[in-house]
């Protein structure tokens, strides 16, 4: 986050978006990064360490139904009954791969299940819910005009304050198990780049243009993406449920799009 923090701010810095940024907006920015990327990032990866990238994908991708309920109340954007429609098609492919998407024969270490499963799955669906609130609170921001990478550059930073400040509580909870090392250090960079610098950014500028509800539907095409992934990284096809309800969640958030 640190690093990510550093790179969002010089790019913000080097063409003036961080002249953009009203002081009145800070706050709810703060707030933002507070939960949609400390709360939210922090659970993301618990429910992966735990479920794994598969289930802690499609668990993730609740946050474009949650997304689009808390933009009717909160933003005043109106669901059509397509959108109600397709959320609950989204939540059903979510349930169905939950459920039915492991085969007997999948063996492999990242189908495993760690710890509880229904406090993973707990985890997971709070790493949604937070995901959809921090991007409710970004938004009126983005809609006045703040430019997204130098809001991108503050979440991450609120969230990269947070987790030092996690860091200093006793107890090894929040302490790292794998010693640092150049190598680590790269791939977490990466990792951070493509995630959080430009996936976040790209979110931002799209909250900026569209409905809270069609841009996180768009943004839970996550699950979808990683079972080719996953099916061609550790050569286990993935089960019939996953694909199924892969299906329904692709179909839920082409009527969410459509709307």
């Amino acid at each position: 986050m640190a690093v990510v923090f550093f790179m969002l701010s010089f790019a913000a810095a080097t063409y003036g978006g961080w002249q953009t940024i009203n002081p009145d907006d800070l706050p709810m920015l703060a707030l933002s990064g507070f939960i949609g990327i400390f709360i939210g990032d922090t659970a993301l990866f618990a429910g992966l360490s735990r479920l794994g990238p598969r289930r802690n994908s499609i668990l993730f991708s609740t946050n474009a139904p949650l997304a689009a309920v808390l933009g009717y109340f909160f933003l005043d954007e109106i669901l059509s009954f397509d959108a109600i429609i397709g959320c609950a098609l989204v939540t059903s492919g979510v349930i169905l791969s939950i459920i039915f998407g492991k085969r007997r024969d999948q063996v492999h270490q990242w189908e495993e299940v760690h710890g509880s499963l229904i406090f993973g799955v707990g985890i997971g669906l709070l790493a949604g819910l937070c995901q959809a609130v921090g991007a409710i609170l970004a938004k009126p921001a983005l809609i006045a005009g703040a430019d997204p990478i130098a809001v991108s550059a503050i979440r991450v930073g609120v969230g990269a304050f947070c987790l030092v400040v996690a860091l200093l509580v006793p107890g090894q909870t929040m302490k790292a198990k794998t010693k640092m090392n150049l190598k680590l250090f790269g791939r977490v960079a990466l990792s951070g780049f493509l995630g959080m610098g430009i996936g976040m950014s790209l979110l931002l500028f799209a909250l900026a243009r569209e409905s809270t509800g069609i841009v996180m539907t768009l943004s839970s095409m996550m699950p979808v993406l990683v079972l080719p992934i996953l099916w061609y990284l550790t050569r286990e096809r993935p089960a019939t449920g996953a694909a199924m309800g892969a299906v329904l969640c692709v179909i839920g958030t082409g009527l969410i799009f459509l709307t």
